[in-house]
């Protein structure tokens, strides 16, 4: 059985809360149901036991075969601000796509030493688009409590204690999002536990990278860290000293990390290289955490082929057959920067992907993107330029038309320079 550690958290009042260290409480609340139903720890034992069998009778499968989960937001709130936006809530989704795919623009970062080890997981998310009950649906559930915050007793997952019901587990993904009190982030429940309280739970303040999203948790990594969990992943330093988070190629170390440390830093006698604190399952800021490893995958795509195997089969992706398929509306940019830009649209009820296509306004060729949400980062732009775009929806039976283009103009290059040289000194107090 794994030891377990409960990292306390600084104490912060309800609200946007300003944390300056990560706060997981998923083993503590793996601790929790341990105690209240001591049947939780022959469950993981047997979770244990067929990840094991799983990775040892599939390690030499090299076969790709990318994994859709369908995902539900849960959005909690008792003030207007923790009433998150679509916005919000799509960036969020995007992050994990591109954080579980390798497809984060920060993996640049990664010494060169790791490069080996940095993992595509061949896992990816969607909004669900049919609900439990075989109904349309955008993936959003809202519920208004009177509940000013919650700790990680689950109560946020329970209609009856102020929080929202699970979706079925077998089926979804679901993420709470709302006010969590006592400088917690987030927290997850490992494979096994029960199905009304599975899933990830995530302070509305470490969601996504826009509205509330608060720094140095404001990249969207708080739900990335706690997926990992769900997906039944340790904190890479195995919950004690010098522990072992039962993947072969994380190096060992002697405990969490925080903020952004400096490369390397050798604990455990694991030079020259050192703790790889770049990892998602350490506490580092969220501009500092940017991989997964080849190990993690493994364990991951273990979880998927055992213990969540149903989800495998759910068509929580797939909307009801409808007659026709709406022409997207509201384009709106963001994040827009000297060569990179975000792209928005309205949800369309019914919508398996979208066909994004976007050009320089003084040029006749345009470029093609597909996506799953309703927004689409896009990058290799070029300086104070004048663009437009268009997206059309792809439901299950038709498509729609492209709709009307949208205009932006890109940043000058130098207005980015400056940025850069303005919060260097910030950055630098991490080092």
């Amino acid at each position: 059985m794994f030891k377990l550690v409960l990292l306390a958290g600084v104490m912060l009042t309800s609200g946007v809360q300003a944390q300056s260290v990560r706060n997981c409480g998923t083993m503590h609340h793996l601790h929790e149901m341990e105690k209240s139903e001591p049947a939780t720890i022959l469950r993981m034992q047997n979770v244990e036991r067929e990840t094991e069998q799983w990775i040892k009778s599939n390690s030499a499968n090299k076969v790709a075969v990318v994994v859709t989960i369908p995902v539900v937001f849960h959005i909690v709130y008792n003030t207007a601000s923790q009433n998150i936006s679509d916005a919000q809530i799509n960036s969020q989704l995007n992050i994990l796509n591109a954080d579980f795919r390798k497809l984060n623009s920060d993996i640049n970062l990664l010494p060169s030493v790791f490069s080996g080890l940095a993992a595509d997981s061949e896992i990816q998310f969607c909004m669900a688009q049919r609900d439990p009950s075989g109904n349309a649906t955008n993936g959003i559930v809202r519920k208004s409590t009177t509940v000013t915050s919650f700790s990680d007793n689950d109560n946020i997952k329970r209609n009856a204690n102020g929080g929202s019901d699970a979706w079925p587990a077998g089926s979804y993904l679901n993420i709470w999002v709302g006010n969590l009190g006592g400088g917690l982030l987030g927290y997850a429940q490992f494979p096994g536990g029960s199905a009304s309280t599975d899933g990830v739970v995530i302070l509305h303040s470490a969601c996504g990278n826009t509205g509330t999203a608060a720094a140095p948790f404001n990249k969207g990594r708080t739900a990335t860290h706690e997926v990992g969990h769900w997906l039944n992943l340790r904190h890479i330093w195995g919950d004690a000293t010098c522990g072992n988070d039962q993947v072969t190629d994380t190096p060992t170390q002697q405990s969490a990390n925080f903020g952004c440390p400096s490369f390397p830093k050798v604990t455990c006698s694991n030079g020259p290289n050192g703790d790889l604190h770049m990892n998602y399952m350490d506490y580092t800021d969220d501009a500092c955490m940017y991989m997964f490893t080849n190990g993690q995958k493994t364990r991951m795509l273990a979880s998927l082929n055992t213990t969540r195997a149903s989800l495998l089969s759910s068509l929580g992706c797939v909307p009801p057959s409808t007659g026709t398929c709406g022409v997207p509306s509201g384009l709106t940019v963001t994040d827009i920067l000297s060569n990179q830009v975000t792209l928005n649209w309205t949800a369309v009820p019914g919508a398996i992907s979208y066909n994004i296509r976007y050009k320089a306004i003084s040029s006749s060729t345009w470029i093609s993107r597909t996506s799953l949400v309703p927004s689409k980062i896009i990058t290799s732009l070029t300086a104070s330029t004048a663009y437009e775009f268009q997206v059309k929806a792809n439901c299950s039976s038709s498509s729609s038309a492209f709709s009307a283009s949208s205009a932006f103009q890109q940043l000058p290059h130098v207005l980015i320079c400056m940025k850069a040289i303005i919060q260097e000194p910030m950055q630098n107090q991490f080092l």
